[in-house]
C-alpha cells in the first residue's frame, strides 16, 4: 500500500510547507513498535519515474524495512570521521552472547567486529559540527537510478527511531567513546536535543513530526577510498581549495581535453589504462552532476572503489567478481558514492557550481546528456518529476525550488556548450572496451 506520512505541522496556523524539511516523505511503509510502545516506521520511498531499479536495489530496499533493529540486533555509535550515525549490527549466528554483551565489548572497537554493518544517518548541523543532512542520500539514491549511472550509489531507505531509545543505547555511548573533534561535539549535540527537541532548529528537520522519534536513513557503504588519482591531493585546503586540486586529477584533465577521446586518455593517463580513464571520466561526469544539482560541499575525498573483472561476449559488457577464463579481460575500479549526506541543503556550498567543473568538460556521454535535458524540461513544465520531487522527499520549497534551478542551470551550462561546439559525444565506456574506440555521435543539443 502507498502510503503518505501527513505533515501534521501544516495543519498549524501560519505554517507553510516551506517551515522546515520533514519527514513527510510518500512510499511503502513498514512500521515497528519500539520498547517504549513508540510506532516506528521504515518507508521504501516511491521510485522516480523512468528510473532504472535492479532486482538488487528492490530486494535491498525489502530487506532494509523489513529489519526490526530491536530484534538480536547491535547498536552502535559512529566514532570516526564527523558525523552522529547509528551502526547497526545483525548479531543472528554472531559469538555474542546477547546484544548488552555486543555493544559492552564490541562497541569501541568496530574495525574489529566480523559483522557487515548496516548504517543509520540523520541530520546533523548545530554548532562545531559537520554539516549532515539525512535526505541527501535518499535523493542521490533515486536520481542517480533516473540517470542510470555507472557509479555505484547506495540504496536508502526512511527510517524512524525512538528518541529515548536511540539516547540511551546510541547516543551516551557515542559521548563516552568520543574525546575531541566534530565527532564528539555531534554526540553532545545529539544528546541535547534528545532530552529537548526544540533546541535544534529545524526541529522538523531531525525529528518526526510528534517530537517523540529521530529519523533519517538507512543505508550500507561498500568500497575502500581512493587515493588521490581520483580525489585529488587536498593540498589546497578544504572547500574550493581541495575542489580544484580535485579538477587536475588525471581523468578530469583528459575531459577538459578538446582533442579526441583516445588523444585526450593518452595525454592525461600518467600509468593508468585507457579503459580505467574512460570509466573514470564517466564517473566524474555522473558525481559532478548530481553534486551540482543537490549543492554538495562535501564530496572531494569522499569518493570510494571496489574492483571488478570486465570482459566482452557477443559485443555486451560483462561484470564479475573473479577473473573470467578464456576471455579478453581487465580488472578496473568502479566508483561507489557512499558519502552522499552534504547535500540537498540550500545552506550548503556547491563547490562543483562555485569552481567551474561543469564548464570545463568537453567529453559527454549522449545518454547522460539527454536524460539531464528531459528533467530540466519537466521541472520547468511542472510535470511528474516535479511533482515526484515535490511531494516525495518532505523537502521545503527552498529546498526543491534549489533542485530544480540547479538542474536548469545544469542544463543551460552544458546546452550553451554544445551549441558552441565545445562538447563531444564520445564517452561511451562499454563500447570503448569492446571496440577499442570510440566515434562521436551526433547529438542534438536541444531534446
Amino acid at each position: 500500500m502507498i502510503k503518505k506520512i501527513l505533515f501534521s505541522l501544516l495543519c498549524l496556523p501560519g505554517l507553510s510547507l516551506s517551515a522546515a524539511a520533514s519527514d513527510s516523505v510518500i512510499g511503502n511503509a513498514s512500521e515497528f513498535n519500539s520498547p517504549n510502545g513508540i510506532k516506528e516506521q521504515c518507508i521504501i520511498l516511491k521510485h522516480m519515474p523512468g528510473g532504472v531499479y535492479s532486482e538488487t536495489d528492490q530486494q535491498i530496499e525489502k530487506n532494509y524495512c523489513s529489519m526490526d533493529i530491536y530484534s538480536n540486533t547491535g547498536m552502535c555509535p559512529k566514532t570516526w570521521s564527523t558525523s552522529p550515525g547509528t551502526m547497526f549490527y545483525p548479531l543472528n549466528g554472531s559469538p555474542f552472547s546477547s546484544v548488552s554483551h555486543f555493544e559492552g565489548s564490541a562497541c569501541h572497537n568496530q574495525r574489529r567486529i566480523p559483522i557487515k554493518a548496516i548504517a543509520f544517518k540523520n541530520t546533523m548541523n548545530m554548532r562545531d559540527t559537520s554539516g549532515t543532512f539525512s535526505t541527501a542520500s535518499l535523493l542521490y539514491y533515486h536520481f542517480s537510478r533516473y540517470l542510470n549511472t555507472q557509479i555505484k550509489v547506495p540504496v536508502a531507505v526512511y527510517r524512524s527511531i525512538d528518541k529515548d531509545i536511540h539516547r540511551q543505547r546510541v547516543t551516551q555511548a557515542g559521548l563516552s567513546l568520543t574525546h575531541k573533534g566534530m565527532i564528539n561535539h555531534a554526540w553532545k549535540g545529539m544528546l541535547k536535543i534528545e532530552q529537548n527537541p526544540a533546541a535544534y532548529h529545524p526541529v522538523n528537520e531531525v525529528f518526526t513530526s510528534d517530537h517523540q522519534q529521530i529519523y533519517g536513513a538507512l543505508l550500507r557503504s561498500t568500497g575502500k577510498r581512493y587515493n588521490q588519482l581520483i580525489n585529488g591531493s587536498r593540498k589546497s585546503g578544504w572547500g574550493e581549495g581541495q575542489s580544484r586540486d580535485f579538477e587536475k586529477t588525471p581523468a578530469f584533465m583528459a575531459l577538459r581535453s578538446d582533442k579526441l577521446l583516445g588523444q585526450a586518455i593518452t595525454d592525461h593517463r600518467r600509468n593508468i589504462s585507457n579503459e580505467q580513464m574512460v570509466f573514470w571520466m564517466q564517473d566524474i561526469i555522473e558525481i559532478t552532476l548530481l553534486d551540482y544539482i543537490f549543492s554538495q560541499q562535501d564530496r572531494i575525498g569522499n569518493i570510494d572503489y571496489t574492483k571488478v573483472w570486465l570482459s566482452a561476449a557477443d559485443n555486451q559488457l560483462q561484470r564479475s567478481q573473479s577473473r573470467p577464463s578464456g576471455k579478453r579481460s581487465q580488472q578496473i575500479k568502479q566508483t561507489h558514492l557512499n558519502d552522499n549526506d552534504a547535500g540537498g541543503r540550500y545552506r550548503y556550498a556547491n563547490y562543483t557550481k562555485k569552481t567551474g567543473m561543469l564548464e570545463m568538460i568537453r567529453h559527454y556521454n549522449s545518454a547522460t546528456y539527454q536524460q539531464l535535458l528531459k528533467l530540466d524540461k519537466d521541472f520547468s513544465q511542472q510535470g511528474e518529476l516535479y511533482q515526484y520531487l515535490s511531494q516525495t522527499f518532505g523537502l521545503t520549497i527552498k529546498q526543491r525550488d534549489m533542485i530544480v534551478k540547479n538542474t536548469k542551470m545544469a542544463a543551460e551550462l552544458l546546452r550553451n556548450n554544445c551549441l558552441a561546439d565545445k562538447l563531444i559525444f564520445d564517452l561511451e565506456p562499454e563500447q570503448f572496451f569492446i571496440q577499442g574506440s570510440v566515434q562521436p555521435v551526433n547529438q542534438s543539443c536541444q531534446l
